[in-house]
């Protein structure tokens, strides 16, 4: 990866969208954290920070990290002036880099997909080994594309939850695939706009 390169595409991504101070959660995370008790977070590739504001709210503390840095500026600066910047911690993070550290409850990765090589495999296994005992990895990915996405390649394939766990390539005796679906919703775009689009959510727990 030229992350020079990665970091300019990313930036211009999240510059041309709008500044909002309440970037919506991923629904698929709500559904999946609600009733948990709050622990130490990670999100991966946390983009705008409405997952990372959901998680502190709920009494989570956050690590979110992007390669851009637009976007863990923003992140930072809606945390601060939602008095959230105690529980929430933005850093600015390449991934294909290495991966950050620390031990998590959650680690969560919606749709990180990007036109530069990342071995996404080697994060998403980092990220399990980054797991607490009884910890989840929660991972959602584009099965559709949406009107208003970066990514228009008309031949895309996007794997499944099940062949994302495979590529993975974990030891059922440490961690257990709980969830590999693929549900639908009507999910609302940057400037507003509607559409219905396919998630593949793949949720991991380590039980050792």
């Amino acid at each position: 990866m030229h992350t020079t390169d990665a970091v300019t595409f990313w930036d211009s991504v999240h510059a041309s969208r709008p500044t909002t101070i309440g970037p919506r959660p991923n629904v698929r995370l709500t559904e999946t954290v609600t009733g948990l008790p709050p622990g130490d977070a990670l999100d991966l590739g946390c983009g705008d920070g409405g997952d990372a504001l959901w998680l502190a709210d709920q009494g989570w503390h956050v690590t979110a990290v992007d390669i851009s840095t637009v976007a863990v500026e923003r992140l930072a600066a809606i945390a601060g002036s939602r008095g959230l910047d105690d529980r929430v911690t933005a850093v600015r993070h390449d991934l294909g880099e290495g991966f950050p550290r620390g031990e998590f409850d959650l680690i969560c990765a919606h749709y990180l997909h990007t036109p530069f090589d990342l071995d996404r495999a080697a994060v998403l296994r980092s990220a399990a080994h980054a797991l607490r005992t009884g910890g989840r990895l929660l991972v959602v990915d584009h099965g559709s594309t949406a009107p208003w996405s970066w990514d228009q390649d008309p031949d895309v394939r996007y794997p499944n939850p099940r062949e994302v766990a495979e590529d993975i390539g974990l030891d059922s005796a440490t961690w257990r695939v709980e969830r590999a679906d693929t549900p639908r919703r009507v999910a609302t775009g940057p400037n507003g706009q509607t559409a219905e689009v396919i998630d593949h959510a793949l949720l991991i727990r380590r039980i050792t």
